[in-house]
Formats: structure tokens, C-alpha cells, sequence
């Protein structure tokens, strides 16, 4: 029977801390968590990324993310979909994930082991989790809390841009597993290709 890894993501930087928990395939790629990470944390993938893990080969450390002709010279990822999370997760029970290198919105990745694949279940799948995440191009850790400051304060003077901009009403502690929604890692992918 095929497995499923979990794995608990927790959102650095910000009291009470923001996580999730998921379950995916055994034969992911780092392209496929990279996809489930955003739709779980509520990203939505209109930044770079990248994951920086341990090589079991060599023992240095690897960036991996999307390789681009335009990247300077001394920033050469290797290609996230080219890579499965298996190869490597026995060495890294604790991996790096980076998001938006503009707000630098870091994640800590725990592997939490191995399970059987419940038959009927279609992975990826958040088991569980707690608040929001914040929403993107806040302007990172301080941005966001001086973002849910303006909101919780009627005279702050960026509260009525604040409302407006993010559509009336923000709740940081509100979160709800069961509606997590996941995109298809290849369809994301050939959408990436089709833009570069």
C-alpha cells in the first residue's frame, strides 16, 4: 500500500503561531508540497519560493525552486519538479520553506512521519491547522501586525484604506480545515510554463 507523508507547516514570526498540518503523497515532488503549502496556507502563488534543505549525498545545503534563465548568477535553484521530497526527507525532518522574497514570509516544514493511504481519499489533504494566514503583499511580519492593528482601531488612519483593501473583513483567528481546496500540482506547473 502506497504511503502519504505529514507534515505540520508553521508560519514563522507571528504569535499565535500560524500552521497547518497536511497529508500528501509519498511521491511528491517539491513542486507538488510547494502547490499544497499554498493552497493550504491561503498563499496564492504569485511570488517566488524556494525550499532549502540538507543534500543527503553530500551534506550541503541545497536551494530548490524555480530555475530561471534571468536569475543572478550566484541564486541557481534547482527545478522543484525535476525533485522528490523522499530522496530527501529522511535527512531533513526539518526543512525551510520560503515565500515572496520581497515580504520573506518563512516556513518551517516538520516532518511528521509516514501513514497508510486511506483508500477513497484524494491527497493532498489538511487534517488541521489554526488562523489565518496574512494576506498577501502586507509587507511582511511588521506589515501584518500593523495591518491588524488598523483594523481592530476605527481612528487609525489606515483603517478605512485597510478594510477596503482586503474586502471588508479580516479575521486572524479564524480558520477552518474542511475548506481547504487543492490545486492540481501538474496543471499549476504547465500554467508556470506556459507564463515563462
Amino acid at each position: 500500500m502506497r504511503k502519504v507523508f505529514q507534515f505540520k507547516i508553521t508560519l514563522l514570526g507571528i504569535e499565535p503561531p500560524i500552521w497547518r498540518r497536511i497529508q500528501i503523497s509519498d511521491l511528491c515532488t517539491f513542486w507538488t508540497l510547494h502547490v499544497a503549502i499554498q493552497d493550504a496556507m491561503d498563499w496564492q502563488d504569485c511570488h517566488l519560493h524556494e525550499f532549502v534543505v540538507i543534500d543527503p549525498e553530500n551534506n550541503r545545503e541545497v536551494h530548490i525552486g524555480i530555475p530561471f534563465d534571468d536569475d543572478p548568477d550566484e541564486y541557481h535553484p534547482l527545478a522543484g519538479w525535476e525533485l522528490m521530497v523522499r530522496h530527501y526527507i529522511h535527512e531533513n525532518p526539518f526543512m525551510a520553506y520560503q515565500y515572496d522574497f520581497g515580504d520573506s514570509w518563512m516556513h518551517r516544514i516538520e516532518f511528521e512521519g509516514e501513514h497508510d493511504k486511506v483508500p477513497g481519499i484524494k491527497y493532498p489533504v489538511c487534517i488541521n491547522g489554526m488562523r489565518k494566514c496574512p494576506p498577501e503583499d502586507v509587507g511582511s511580519v511588521t506589515g501584518y501586525y500593523n495591518f491588524i492593528k488598523s483594523l481592530k482601531d476605527k481612528k487609525h488612519p489606515q483603517h478605512k484604506i485597510n478594510i477596503r483593501w482586503i474586502g471588508g473583513r479580516f479575521d486572524p483567528e479564524q480558520f477552518d480545515a474542511t475548506k481547504i481546496k487543492f490545486s492540481r500540482a501538474s496543471v499549476r506547473l504547465n500554467q508556470l510554463m506556459e507564463e515563462n
